[in-house]
């Protein structure tokens, strides 16, 4: 009977290896959490704020779209500047904004401060996100990736399922202040944590040049459209702000991609394009996140401007969104091993656009809890099956040369989904109402409407969610024309 040898060496290797993975799968996982949690939470305290400052409908929108605008408009710039600096870096710089922009938020003394105290959370959070999916694609090998990615989605979700509550809990209890407050000694420990714990990373493109004027133009280009949807219900579709927005998106997105063609180091690999299975991942990505994403804003100024209910109320009942998520996501990581990334997505596709339609025939001012919680916990459970899989593919299918670049429009897609769903849902259901109750639903204030303006109200939110079932068929109909789905 023979005996295998253990080499000292090589066990001490194992372990600091798996012990680098954990503690790379921590840090990524805190960032996660505190760019989650930082954006979740304002979707309960925005009426809260809105009462505060007396905002405009306007300022309102502002106020819950500065944070995801700008992380969109920036987070594929720094998707190539972390190729070029390295990932410890820029992980470092975007939980120092994102704190510092919190803190400040917190001491604003009118609602134009507060925006661009928001905006620079945006900055600090779009350093984050390129980086958070990469450092964990790095660190494990693909064997364990999903089941790596998976951990980290479920920890972004339950950010997302204490947002609400706590945004809700702190804007009752003790003011709008404290919602900012609440992210500053969570950032400052993950500072210090990645400070001491992160190794320095190689900058996988050292030596090429950045292109600084398609920074400009992807900028210009994503920031317009973002402008003119979130403008074009307030201040309406002809304005001075929704024409400059629509120019910029016609005049910059071309030729930012023609620009990208000519560039020796481009900001964006359009090689990347190179894939149809990778491109119809993108694409059902940007349209489920267009789907899901607004839902807990909605529902939750649903519940406080027709229902009467409180911030605090109202932030239990929304929970279920990431509730759901926060249960699918490690299953769907497991699956992985049985299944493919495109059956394992389009499964969680079909949940989600069957509870958007679901919602969008049950609401209405008397809407029962359980019902609700039921239909929230669907799209959740639905967004977090099919956000693991897909990630996994994407990531997994380029050299880790370009990975900064893949994940940074990953994110990119996916935020300007996000930013989209915020903007298109919000002007569906104020599109019809006058001047002072677009104000007022903002406000969370309007429980007192007669009963054809309330119903009026509940019609907007009940197209909102129906245009959102069909967006999310949409990505469907996307996933499942992946072709060679063993690989997808």
């Amino acid at each position: 009977m023979t005996t295998r040898a253990i080499n000292p060496d090589a066990f001490a290797r194992k372990g600091a290896e798996r012990r680098g993975q954990v503690q790379v799968q921590a840090i990524a996982g805190l960032g996660g959490f505190l760019s989650a949690i930082n954006n979740s939470i304002m979707a309960v305290a925005l009426p809260t704020v809105s009462r505060h400052f007396h905002a405009t409908a306007s300022a309102a929108s502002w106020i819950a779209l500065s944070y995801m605008m700008v992380a969109t408009v920036l987070v594929l710039v720094f998707g190539r500047v972390t190729d070029m600096l390295g990932r410890r870096r820029m992980y470092l710089g975007g939980v120092g904004l994102l704190t510092l922009g919190s803190a400040l938020a917190g001491l604003a003394p009118n609602v134009g401060v507060l925006i661009c105290c928001i905006c620079l959370e945006g900055v600090g959070a779009a350093a984050l996100l390129c980086n958070i999916t990469a450092l964990i694609t790095d660190a494990f090998p693909v064997g364990k990736l999903s089941t790596a990615l998976g951990i980290n989605a479920t920890i972004a979700a339950v950010a997302q399922v204490l947002g609400p509550v706590i945004g809700g809990v702190l804007a009752s209890e003790l003011g709008w202040r404290a919602v900012f407050w609440f992210n500053v000694p969570i950032g400052l420990i993950g500072l210090l944590w990645a400070w001491r714990s992160l190794s320095p990373t190689p900058a996988h493109a050292h030596g090429e040049s950045f292109d600084y004027s398609g920074a400009v133009l992807s900028a210009l280009g994503l920031g317009g459209l973002i402008l003119a949807l979130s403008e074009g219900g307030t201040a309406g579709w002809t304005s001075v702000p929704v024409l400059l927005g629509l120019v910029l998106f016609v005049v910059c997105t071309p030729a930012f991609l023609i620009l990208q063609t000519r560039r020796q180091h481009p900001l964006f690999d359009l090689s990347l394009f190179g894939d149809q299975a990778r491109n119809l991942a993108y694409l059902s990505l940007f349209l489920i996140a267009m789907a899901y994403y607004a839902v807990v804003l909605l529902m939750s100024l649903y519940l406080q401007a027709a229902l009467g209910m409180a911030a605090d109320q109202a932030g239990f009942r929304v929970l279920f969104v990431a509730v759901g998520m926060a249960i699918a996501s490690p299953i769907a990581g497991r699956l992985q091993a049985r299944f493919t990334a495109r059956t394992l997505a389009s499964a969680g596709l079909a949940a989600t656009a069957l509870a958007l339609l679901m919602l969008a025939i049950l609401i209405n001012p008397r809407l029962n809890d359980a019902a609700l919680g039921a239909c929230l916990l669907v799209i959740g459970a639905g967004a977090g099956f099919f956000m693991t899989p897909n990630t996994s593919a994407i990531m997994s299918s380029v050299s880790a040369d370009r990975r900064g670049i893949a994940n940074g429009f990953r994110q990119a897609v996916q935020n300007a989904g996000w930013t989209l769903s915020t903007a298109l849902s919000l002007t569906i259901v104020t599109i019809s109402l006058p001047g002072p109750l677009k104000k007022a639903a903002y406000a969370g204030n309007v429980g007192t409407l007669d009963q054809h303006t309330l119903q009026g109200l509940t019609a907007g939110y009940r197209w909102a969610l129906v245009i959102l079932g069909i967006v999310c068929i949409a990505g469907l109909i996307a996933s499942l024309a992946r072709r060679n789905p063993a690989t997808a």
